[in-house]
């Protein structure tokens, strides 16, 4: 946080205005949100937060997903992995090495089944090679309705859960717009924080998330959701952080 106050400008004012100073808080001022931040507000002013340095500007919806795919279900060597989201708009960059990644787009499915991430997708089943598909159940259900049926039922599904849809599993990946893929359920039936890269805390308004390791554009005490209610505590048999409703 301390490096987000000194060189990233949205953090600078906005802290400063709430009354923070390196960045404590200045006794008797705590500030909206307890100095967390909607994600509206920082959508909109993306560019403010590149540090002083100068970085990159633009959001990855798909970050992260490479980190906590293991963790959400045994992925084969050779995989296709394909992210069911109109709100994704690039693949996957970060998936571990012998698997691939693609991205369709549920909307234009009706119209446009023959898309090159369709036909590879098809393809894949046709030759025998395992495909799991990760997105929403609504888009999930969308694409394999677009798809032949005897494809639809040979690939993998993996649901993408926002913070505010927190299930009982079996299987799933915490996702959001703004920090990508964060955490994902594990065996143990609780959801897991991917802790190494993202922190959260609790706020007056909920949860706010950090993104650690991503230092342009920085992502610090983001409101997921707007604000969803919830406890992080360490799962008793990993002992590493999960969320509980």
């Amino acid at each position: 946080m301390l490096s987000a106050f000194n060189t990233v400008p949205f953090y600078r004012e906005r802290w400063a205005l709430d009354g923070r100073t390196e960045p404590t808080l200045v006794p008797g001022r705590k500030g909206r949100h307890d100095g967390a931040t909607e994600p509206e507000l920082l959508t909109r002013t993306v560019v403010d937060l590149v540090p002083l340095a100068g970085g990159e500007t633009r959001i990855d919806p798909a970050r992260g997903l490479g980190r906590v795919l293991p963790t959400a279900r045994r992925v084969r060597p050779g995989t296709l992995v394909v992210i069911v989201d109109p709100a994704v708009p690039t693949p996957p960059v970060d998936l571990p090495r012998g698997l691939r990644g693609c991205v369709v787009n549920p909307e234009t499915l009706a119209d446009d089944t023959s898309s090159g991430a369709v036909v590879e997708l098809v393809s894949a089943v046709r030759r025998g090679e395992p495909v799991l598909v990760v997105g929403g159940d609504k888009d999930l259900a969308r694409l394999c309705s677009a798809l032949p049926q005897e494809s639809a039922h040979r690939i993998d599904r993996l649901p993408h859960r926002s913070l505010s849809e927190l299930d009982g599993g079996p299987y799933g990946v915490l996702h959001d717009p703004l920090l990508g893929y964060f955490g994902a359920f594990r065996e143990c039936g609780r959801w897991h924080l991917d802790w190494r890269r993202v922190y959260a805390r609790r706020t007056r308004s909920g949860l706010a998330f950090t993104l650690l390791t991503q230092r342009s554009p920085m992502l610090v005490d983001v409101l997921v959701d707007g604000g969803v209610r919830a406890e992080i505590r360490p799962c008793p048999r990993h002992g590493t952080p999960v969320v509980s409703p």
